[in-house]
């Protein structure tokens, strides 16, 4: 009697051998069941800077290039707070002011006080974190709807701004190091090496990604698709540090002006930072989880309160960093700080980029992304002499545009799913 031999099946018999053509279908199926990510913020960035640069040629200037980040950085770094809160299908009214409050508190701690710029960015950090996590515990513990209490919020830190301020009573910074934030650059062989780092480090977690999948036996991706990321990622960072190395200064033997402005590799280690607790912690898969369906969740052993009242944290604590910035940039804090269209500008950085009004679905990135796109529109516009009228007009056509898209790719995600 003949013994028949069972070869055992290990992780490298079951995997299926990726291909690029097979990538490309996935991904090609994805965008037709309305998975589209970041892809109509990325398209919505091209053609707008494109549209600028033929209208006018000065948009892509090396002067006009770091305004860019400079003006939308403080946007940006508050719509990466409001992320969180988005991602639970929450929202926060009163981020934006939020930021002006603790940007009076640095002001107050450092000018008037005397302290040294670290206790004064600890306090506003720390006034941060006291608003969300009273907001928090307001829309967790006490079920008060998130739209209330954030709106109650929005009125009332204005109250607080005035009454730090003395009724309206400017406070100039002189704090070297706050200033340097926004007004300072870093040197070019510092820029270029930032961006080495940045590939390298980004190719180095790549390539472990895919040895582990490979290594359990899972579906990877195409190392050829690896290396075209990484590939993008240095064509993109390449030309940027160039262009921030040249010459802005009108008359360089007075002052010169090259280099990488300090708040872009800031803004970069909290987008790694983020983007690490989003996809790859615990924390993060839970917020997901609460944001997806906050029921199910909670049956799963999730502390729901916990992590809804985190996010608001969160988002008031990356609300402070944000103030930081604005006053950084304006090298002072005054009533209007945090106030006017800020709130309103981040918000729709979030949703443009990419995250989900309707929660359990956002990336860090697509904050960077709306950030970016509302940057360009605003710098691109004011270089066109256009009316503020018109400024948020577009603003505002854009954002129903990108809510519109958020929402029929949901319906297209329901559509193919229930099929």
């Amino acid at each position: 009697m003949t013994a028949t031999i069972v070869k055992q099946e290990g992780p490298s018999d079951i995997a299926p051998k990726p291909s690029v053509g097979s990538h490309v279908r996935d991904y090609l199926a994805r965008l037709r069941g309305g998975d589209l990510r970041s892809l109509p913020a990325v398209t919505a960035l091209v053609l707008l800077c494109l549209a600028f640069a033929t209208v006018r040629p000065v948009f892509f200037s090396a002067a006009n290039f770091a305004n860019l980040f400079t003006q939308g950085a403080a946007v940006t770094v508050i719509a990466m707070g409001l992320v969180f809160v988005l991602l639970l299908g929450e929202i926060d009214l009163s981020a934006g002011v939020a930021s002006g409050v603790c940007a009076t508190v640095l002001a107050k701690v450092v000018s008037d006080l005397g302290h040294p710029w670290y206790v004064a960015v600890l306090a506003a950090v720390a006034t941060g974190v006291l608003i969300g996590l009273t907001l928090g515990f307001l829309v967790a513990k006490v079920g008060i709807p998130s739209f209330v209490v954030t709106l109650a919020g929005f009125l009332a830190f204005q109250g607080v701004v005035l009454l730090l301020m003395r009724e309206g009573t400017n406070i100039a910074i002189n704090d070297e190091v706050i200033i340097a934030i926004e007004n300072r650059w870093v040197p070019p062989p510092i820029g270029w090496l930032l961006a080495g780092v940045a590939v390298a480090g980004y190719a180095g977690t790549q390539l472990l990604r895919h040895r582990d999948r490979t290594a359990r036996g899972l579906v990877t991706e195409p190392v050829a698709v690896v290396a075209g990321r990484v590939a993008a990622l240095a064509l993109v960072l390449g030309p940027a540090v160039y262009v921030f190395n040249q010459e802005r200064s009108i008359n360089p033997l007075i002052s010169s002006n090259k280099g990488m402005p300090i708040v872009v590799p800031l803004i970069a280690v909290l987008l790694v930072f983020w983007t690490f607790v989003l996809d790859r912690t615990a924390y993060g898969r839970h917020l997901l989880a609460v944001g997806g369906n906050r029921e199910a969740a909670r049956r799963a052993g999730i502390n729901v309160d916990r992590i809804r009242i985190s996010a608001f944290v969160v988002c008031s604590a990356m609300a402070a960093v944000g103030g930081i910035i604005a006053a950084s940039r304006d090298r002072s804090v005054d009533p209007n700080t945090g106030g006017s269209n800020v709130l309103l500008y981040a918000v729709g950085a979030a949703v443009i980029g990419g995250t989900s009004l309707f929660g359990g679905k956002g990336r860090m990135i697509n904050a960077v992304l709306g950030g970016a796109v509302v940057a360009v529109i605003i710098n691109g516009m004011g270089l066109l002499d256009l009316s503020s009228g018109l400024k948020y007009l577009f603003t505002g056509l854009v954002l129903m545009l990108a809510a519109g898209v958020d929402a029929l790719s949901r319906r297209r995600s329901a559509a193919t799913g229930a099929r």
